[in-house]
This record gives C-alpha cells, structure tokens and sequence, in this order.
C-alpha cells in the first residue's frame, strides 16, 4: 500500500514539474511573495505545531543542539519569511544562455539552462529546510516532494501547508509541493526507488542517512555532506585574530556543518596560542580535546583519541593537533577532512597560496571564519544544501545549481550527409 502511495504522490509532483518548468519569472515571484505573506499570518498555527514537536521530543529524550534544530520561534520565522523575500531578488537562472557558437554549416547552437523537474528532498529535524528547499526548488522552475525527519512532522505539515496555499493562489498546481506524511522509514526506501518520476535527490541529514540514501538510490543523489572542518593557525598569524575565528567557527552555531571541529596550530606558536584559545574555548562551553604535544602545553586537556580526526562532532566540542608547518595541516585536512570548508589564518602569503591551491575542500578560506560557507552569506540566497561532491554541484547549492543545461539548436534546413 505504501508503495503505490509514494509512486502516485512522486507522478502528482513530477506532473506538476511540467507546469513549473514553463512558469515565467514573474509568476514565480508572485507566488514567493504569497509564501512570505502567508507565513506571518500562519505564524500561530506554525509556533503551536512546533510546540508539540518540541513537546514529543523532550519526551522522547532530544536535548541540546538537536533540540536547537528543531525549534521554531518568532524570530525565526521572521527570518524565514525574510529569507524568501530575499529569494524574490535573485536572478532566475531559467532560460540563462550559458554558450553559443555557430558552426561551419550554418546551426546556431545554444546551451540554456533549464529546472531539473522533479527533485525528491530527504531531510532530519530541521523544520527551516521545508521552505528553503521548497523556495529554491520553486524560483528555480521545479516541483519539489519534501520527506522531513519524525521529530518536525507536525512543524513541516504546517508549513506545507502555508506552500500549497500559496501555489493555489497564484493559480499553479499545489502538488508542486509534495509531502511525504508517513514517519515510516519505509516511505524513505520507496521514495528512493521513483527513478520514473523523481530526477534527483537531494539528502540533508546526518552522515548514516546520507550513506543509506547513497547506497540504496535508483535515483541520482546529491549529497548534502558532513562537515569535519578545520581552522589552521599558522606561524605567522596574528593570535588575536585567530583566537576570534576559532571561537567563532567552533561557538557561534555549533550545530551546523560548517562549523569548526578541529583546530590544528604550528608548533612555532603552539606555547603561546593554545592557553590563550582553549580558555576561550572553555568559556564558551567547548570540551577540548587534543592531542599529546597539545595536552604537553595545556595538560588539563582530554587526550584525543584516533576517532576524533575523523568526527563532526556538531556539538561544543574540538579536537586539537599541533602540526610541524603548513604542510602538515594540508595533509592532515586532506586525509582526515570531510571536504566541505577549512580556513588557514596567516600573514604569509606564500602559505595562503599554498593553503588555497592544495586543500581540496568545496570551500577554503584565508583569515576569515568557517561559519560563512552559507548560501545567503555567499549572495546565492537560501540554500538547499552544501555539497562535497565534484559531480553537478559542489559548495553551497543556490538557484543555479538546482538547474541543468539543454541544447538548442536552430537551423534553415540542413542535413547530415
């Protein structure tokens, strides 16, 4: 029974793609500014919804940073309805002529962007992604089934709601929202299988749901990846500037994928850096862990164990490693690294260069937090997700990368002899 559903509700949002492919710019403008309209005035709704989520899952044992994640309040959907509203500004990359070239005999030939059609979002707790995800996939000429995490099914019927309302007022067909309302992680492996109707799929979860989605997928995935993201200080940083792009790539959200998990230092400026930045780490809450050059300047330090070099911790924990030079970072962020964001801070040059050239991350950084590797904060608006993946997309994925390319050609006749 459940089959069948998934496969009809995956044909609703794949015929509704086709509607949505050929919806011009202004309409889809229209229809965000319904979205935006409409999540103020069903702010209650929303906040009550999200109250019994937060309820069941206090309930159910949730705390801390994975509660954070779940939660919805004013200020939150003000910025989520901001957040749209920013969506409205941005480019529409449908129909974008991307290249031309006109051939010896005569075809004019044009590569232009197109939406993907119907794309399948697989999401954990964050209610957020139900309108970001759905808002980008909409701007950019796509239909959208969304299958969020138990833990916000009341938050995300809510605000799917609020979406297929505003697509109905502008006159668009409202499956061009989908929502998967079973909690059942059945519903997830049938979803997996609408090769015929979904074109992509995009995860955004923890490391375990990506690799199962991965594995298990007839259709092609996108993967959100984790984030094990390092900040390296070199010998020649400045300690002050260093001790505030640690504590903010670790402090400010620490839940999120790009914040800091790791912070290697130089040996050359290990003795005076470290004391200075895990006391402020500490302040803020951070277990430290390190590793033994690290625990022989701070001997308080919890000694770090193989595990750790690997692990996105997304809580207020860091690991610590005192490394020889800018080469070691490298080595170190390339082999136990996720790929997903790392920033050096240096006043050298030389070793900015070499950091940018050699560290093969979806985003590297020069003095300057991790914590921006953001779709808003890079200008591309609400992301849909950050990829670590080289095929399609890679870094924060905006409107451009929820589209694809065609080729158009024109001709007056002629034949291939």
């Amino acid at each position: 029974m459940m089959e069948r559903s998934i496969e009809q509700l995956a044909r609703t949002v794949k015929a509704a793609a086709a509607a949505m492919y050929v919806c011009p710019t202004a309409r889809k403008n229209r229809l965000l500014r319904a979205i935006a309209t409409r999540l103020r005035s069903a702010m209650p709704a929303v906040l009550a919804a999200n109250a019994e989520d937060l309820e069941a899952a206090r309930g159910a044992g949730l705390a801390g940073v994975l509660l954070d994640r779940l939660t919805l309040n004013e200020v939150r959907l003000t910025q989520m309805a901001r957040g749209v509203r920013d969506v409205i500004g941005l480019p529409d990359p449908v129909g974008e002529i991307t290249e031309t070239r006109k051939r010896p005999n005569g075809l004019k030939i044009t590569r232009v962007r197109v939406p993907l059609g119907a794309v399948g979002i697989i999401y954990e707790a964050r209610p957020n992604v139900t309108v970001d995800a759905a808002v980008l996939c909409l701007k950019a000429g796509n239909a959208v089934l969304l299958r969020g995490g138990s833990e916000a099914i009341r938050t995300n019927t809510a605000l799917v709601r609020v979406l297929r309302g505003a697509l109905e007022e502008v006159g668009l067909p409202a499956d061009a929202v989908g929502f998967v309302e079973s909690t059942d992680r059945e519903a997830v492996r049938q979803m997996l299988k609408q090769d015929r109707s979904l074109d992509v799929i995009i995860p955004r979860g923890s490391e375990q749901l990506i690799r199962f989605i991965q594995e298990q997928s007839s259709v092609p995935v996108i993967a959100h990846g984790e984030g094990n993201c390092h900040v390296y200080v070199d010998a020649s940083a400045d300690l002050a500037m260093a001790e505030e792009i640690v504590v903010n790539a670790k402090t400010q959200r620490p839940s999120v994928c790009n914040a800091a998990e790791k912070l290697l230092i130089h040996r050359a400026v290990a003795a005076k850096g470290l004391p200075r930045i895990i006391a402020r780490l500490r302040s803020a809450g951070v277990e430290v862990r390190g590793d033994e050059r690290t625990r022989a300047i701070v001997p308080d330090v919890i000694a770090a164990v193989g595990e750790d070099w690997e692990k996105e911790y997304l809580d207020l924990i860091m690991a610590v490693r005192v490394v020889d030079d800018v080469e070691a970072a490298i080595t170190h962020i390339n082999v136990h690294g996720s790929h997903h964001s790392d920033a050096i801070v240096t006043r050298t040059k030389r070793n900015a260069d070499r950091f940018l050239r050699s560290v093969d991350s979806a985003a590297v950084y020069v003095n300057a937090s991790t914590r921006f590797t953001d779709g808003y904060e890079f200008g591309l608006g609400a992301e849909i997700g950050i990829s670590t993946q080289k095929l399609h997309a890679r870094g924060p994925m905006g409107l451009v990368e929820l589209t694809s390319t065609k080729f158009v050609v024109q001709g007056r006749g002629q034949i291939r002899r």
